[in-house]
């Protein structure tokens, strides 16, 4: 793309008054902004404002994006399109990620914790020649201070009526010695529909009050207007969403139900049970979602009879979600949406295995997630049906009449 006269003047006037590093920031910065319009261009097939017989989507917008180098930080604009999606093959989207992951390789391999795959990857990067105590804590506190920032950020720029909760575990070292750590994820689903990663914490165990101090830190941070908390069943973590979540829901994820359903059943009989027991969620009321689970109840009993009481005693918990509206309900009967994330953090941590300390796995971690956060807001796409959420904050009495003009003005 060429430059106007306007810019080009523009640029003289900004390269006279710089020097050394930043006259090499500028032009960096300036070349990668070309370059990504012009991949803009070819991705769209036309300039902007040009109408070819190309054309295959319209630009709209810009949204900015920050480019961490040698030469500084480079403040970016990535062309937003109409349908779809454009992310410039210049850039790499998980950057961090492999900043976070190295950090933790190389801080394993200086504290003489890693297994030879790690000491195999340390070469592989090219530090396995006199990297020092001091490079690695320079290292991890420069994304430290990303990444905290992204942990504590605030949450009360708008609302979340549904909150997902889920735990995975990894090795860390922790006093000498090799044990597992929780790793616990919250996301959100936003008032219009998006989605949002709202926190993690890394801990002993999934104890009550392990799940009581997250769940306060998310209220202290803003985190409003839940409606219904999705979780599995952990004693523990039921006891903080009652206790710290007032006025939300509790639903029981529906398949963590079917495993622990599996356990008490022969292997034989697990494909009837499972395919009996959906029925269930299939049904198209509240009242017959209930129904169903009374008659599921009962023909299983006959059979099963600690089925029949695992049903009857989670019926409250495994239909909370007929409570809403039904084109929400598959969305919100299972923590599902937090599977891919989970897969995410395992691809990644399985290649450490055991971390050196919970510092560098909730490092690697919160590094996981602050991408996938940053992929659903920068290429926002509905998790729930545009004009589905509007019965779930009702207008109260007093907020219709402050909205309806009175008469006679």
């Amino acid at each position: 793309m060429a430059l106007s006269q306007h810019d080009l003047l523009r640029l003289m006037e900004s390269l006279r008054t710089t020097d050394g590093i930043e006259l090499v920031r500028v032009l960096a910065q300036r070349i990668l902004q070309e370059l990504i319009e012009a991949e803009a261009t070819s991705f769209i097939g036309a300039e902007p404002g040009e109408h070819t017989e190309t054309r295959t989507n319209l630009r709209n917008d810009h949204r900015g994006k920050t480019l961490t180098t040698q030469a500084g930080d480079l403040d970016l604009a990535i062309p937003k399109v109409r349908t779809g999606s454009f992310f410039p093959s210049l850039l790499e989207r998980r950057r961090r990620i492999d900043r976070a992951l190295y950090a933790v390789i190389v801080e394993a391999y200086v504290h003489g914790v890693s297994t030879r795959s790690v000491d195999d990857l340390v070469r592989a990067l090219g530090a396995d020649s006199g990297i020092s105590k001091s490079e690695v804590s320079r290292l991890c506190a420069g994304l430290d201070t990303e990444l905290t920032a992204f942990r504590t950020r605030p949450l009360d720029h708008t609302r979340f009526p549904y909150v997902y909760l889920d735990a995975t575990y990894c090795k860390a070292r922790v006093n000498h010695q090799i044990v597992s750590q929780a790793v616990v994820i919250a996301t959100g689903i936003t008032e219009d529909g998006g989605r949002e990663v709202l926190g993690l914490m890394v801990g002993d165990s999934e104890t009550e009050a392990f799940w009581t101090e997250f769940l306060r830190s998310l209220r202290e941070r803003g985190l409003s207007g839940v409606r219904l908390v999705i979780a599995d069943h952990h004693s523990g973590l039921v006891k903080a969403i009652r206790k710290v979540m007032l006025g939300a829901g509790y639903q029981r994820c529906r398949v963590h139900f079917l495993r622990n359903v599996f356990a008490v059943i022969p292997k034989d009989a697990a494909e009837m049970v499972a395919a009996t027991i959906r029925t269930i969620f299939a049904q198209p009321t509240a009242t017959a979602v209930r129904a169903q689970l009374d008659t599921v109840a009962d023909m299983l009993g006959r059979q099963f009879p600690k089925v029949k009481n695992m049903l009857l005693e989670a019926k409250e918990d495994l239909t909370a979600f007929a409570d809403f509206p039904d084109r929400h309900w598959k969305k919100i009967q299972s923590t599902n949406p937090l599977e891919r994330i989970n897969r995410e953090i395992k691809r990644r941590t399985d290649v450490v295995q055991i971390f050196p300390n919970p510092d560098a796995l909730e490092r690697l971690t919160t590094a996981v997630l602050v991408e996938m956060h940053d992929e659903w807001i920068a290429f926002p796409r509905r998790y729930l049906p545009e004009g589905s959420m509007d019965t779930i904050y009702p207008q109260t009495k007093d907020q219709i009449d402050l909205a309806t003009p009175s008469q006679g003005t």
